[in-house]
């Protein structure tokens, strides 16, 4: 298991690794939000009260954790991850906390909105990439390939597919296919640890991802597929159609599709020039 430190408001929250989620320190939360001279007393009493006045125990939302104590040494410690952390944050009758409150309604808001307008959420998506720094022109592509992934797993939901174990070997199935990697190895290429590798391929290898996930789509629903076994095959066709691609561009441009280049460093790069731009002013 994987300890870090995060950084919150300016204030350290130990967090660690869990079912390859991350976890945070209930105690360290608590301290920040409430300024109380005993934390743990005031965490413990908490769960009291939430019990009484509304029947629910926050104690079954956290995990006991080893976390690093004070005097460096592991020791267990109540984490939640950051679903659950939202809800203790809402039972913390603090103005600190008041901020997170109203950025959790606003949020919440944001969704039933998005909801009954689908195109809110490719808006907000939009957004996203743009502050994260990626350019314009990879974010068309990256939304229309969300586009296309979605008319393919409609396919695999009538079809055959039962659990996130299967898509995860179908889209497996097609990556190897098309770039000759499976998903794991292509990670490792490009240095990437629980990120998105979508997030992380350059603009040929998004259009590769696309052609390998449409053809797939097109065998399918033309082959009329309709158990894992067929529909396995059906991913290593399409992948090999994009495959056939990929080795043909390399081939007449004389230089390789697959990159180990990602986009970890564009945030930074952006907040420095942020930065250079405020001094200069």
């Amino acid at each position: 298991m994987e300890t870090k430190i995060a950084v919150f408001q300016g204030n350290r929250i130990r967090k660690t690794i869990y079912s390859d989620e991350w976890w945070f320190s209930v105690v360290d939360v608590v301290d920040i939000l409430t300024d109380s001279a005993n934390p743990r007393d005031y965490w413990y009493k908490m769960k009291i009260r939430d019990k009484e006045e509304s029947g629910v125990e926050l104690s079954t939302i956290c995990r006991q954790l080893k976390l690093s104590a004070p005097d460096g040494k592991l020791r267990e410690t109540d984490c939640a991850n950051t679903e659950g952390m939202f809800r203790i944050i809402q039972s913390i009758p603090s103005p600190k906390a008041e901020p997170l409150k109203r950025w959790l309604a606003k949020v919440g808001y944001e969704r039933v909105k998005e909801v009954e307008n689908p195109e809110l959420s490719m808006e907000r998506m939009r957004l996203i990439y743009e502050q994260k720094g990626y350019p314009k022109e990879w974010i068309d592509k990256r939304v229309r390939g969300i586009a296309v992934r979605q008319d393919l797993t409609k396919e695999w939901d009538v079809r055959g597919a039962r659990s996130d174990i299967d898509y995860a070997i179908l889209t497996n199935d097609i990556m190897e296919g098309t770039f000759g990697l499976k998903v794991e190895d292509y990670k490792k290429l490009k240095r990437l640890k629980r990120e998105n590798l979508r997030d992380h391929r350059n603009d040929i290898e998004l259009i590769l991802t696309m052609l390998g996930e449409a053809a797939t789509t097109k065998i399918t629903h033309d082959r009329d597929t309709k158990e894992f076994h067929g529909l396995r095959k059906d991913a290593k066709d399409g992948g090999a159609v994009a495959g056939r691609t990929r080795k043909d561009i390399k081939l007449q441009s004389g230089t390789p599709v697959i990159s180990a280049g990602n986009f970890l460093e564009i945030g930074k790069n952006k907040q420095k020039k942020q930065l250079k731009k405020l001094k200069r002013n």
